[in-house]
């Protein structure tokens, strides 16, 4: 499952500590799949389970941040990765985090195959990710509920590998200027840029190397922007981040239409037209990079993230101080 790393301008837990969040979100994803599974095999489906996941993780977060502020212990419980590393091994994983926004997947139905459950499963920690991908301990972004619905999203978190990062529509504060990328996912060995098509199936995009495309949905023609507009300047601006930050890692294009289909006559360099007669291998591809996180991916999604544009407010101080009469 990819780690949505930044969602738009919303405040995420990556950019607080990009070097402990993702192996802890791999862990707790192993751990908690292990218990509901088990449970599950066990047969402890119970009507009585089925709670509203917003009221507890608010009462979980509610109480971790009064420990934050609050602390009874002063000695520090988690140590940091060494980014000097090239690769995070076994023995870099880091203890649980007593901080962390908790997840407790529920089984709010009883399923019938093993499948099913994974779906239940992936589908409660979607959600858990838009958490993390739109607020903090001490900060949270309003996120709009399209999201919830975003059948693009759900493919790139929950299809693609856990040492995958996802960046959703980053906006970038570049000079001042606030600027809107489309979809980079950074994988351990390269960057893929992803300008997506999206709309009713068997519709034809038809391509050409003017600022407009032709789209094409039955009978009806409608001029579009050229999506390699986008896609180029994404690439740029990705290349002068990275060659001022150090950073060696190969950027590819893709231009994207799960469901339509893409007509451009002639090449474009360095791109890769992919629509529903190729999405298939492609993405099953994409799916294999048998590579385990790398301190050049780390150093990437970092060198993004010290850039990107962040709209959120405080948690009031009135849930800490109800919190502290509970004490």
């Amino acid at each position: 499952m990819a780690q949505l790393v930044k969602l738009q301008d919303y405040v995420s837990r990556y950019q607080i500590d990009l070097k402990r969040y993702p192996t802890q979100f791999v862990r707790l994803k192993k751990q908690q799949w292990d218990r509901t599974k088990e449970e599950w095999e066990r047969g402890s489906f119970n009507s009585d389970w089925i709670e509203k996941e917003e009221e507890v993780l608010e009462e979980y977060e509610k109480k971790t941040l009064f420990s934050i502020l609050f602390p009874k212990h002063k000695k520090e419980t988690t140590e940091e990765l060494d980014w000097q590393t090239n690769e995070l091994s076994d023995e870099d994983l880091i203890p649980e985090e007593s901080t962390t926004l908790h997840f407790e997947p529920k089984l709010v139905y009883n399923p019938q195959t093993k499948e099913e459950l994974k779906r239940m499963y992936l589908d409660q920690l979607f959600h858990f990710q838009l958490k993390w991908a739109s607020s903090t301990l001490r900060e949270k972004s309003y996120i709009d509920p399209k999201y919830m619905r975003d059948s693009m999203l759900r493919d790139l978190t929950q299809k693609l590998p856990d040492n995958y990062f996802l960046f959703y529509y980053p906006i970038l504060k570049l000079k001042k200027a606030p600027i809107e990328l489309d979809i980079i996912l950074i994988l351990p060995t390269e960057v893929v840029c992803i300008v997506a098509l999206e709309g009713k199936a068997s519709d034809a995009f038809i391509g050409s190397g003017d600022r407009f495309w032709l789209k094409k949905s039955g009978k009806d023609e409608k001029k579009i922007l050229n999506p390699t507009i986008n896609l180029n300047r994404m690439e740029s601006i990705l290349s002068q981040i990275f060659q001022k930050q150090e950073i060696e890692l190969p950027i590819k294009k893709v231009i994207l239409s799960r469901n339509g289909y893409i007509d451009y006559p002639g090449n474009s360099f360095n791109t890769d037209f992919i629509d529903t007669r190729k999405f298939p291998e492609w993405f099953l591809s994409l799916k294999s990079s048998p590579s385990p996180m790398k301190h050049m991916q780390f150093k990437a999604a970092q060198a993004i993230l010290d850039l990107v544009q962040t709209t959120s407010y405080s948690r009031s101080s009135w849930d800490l101080g109800s919190e502290e009469t509970d004490e």
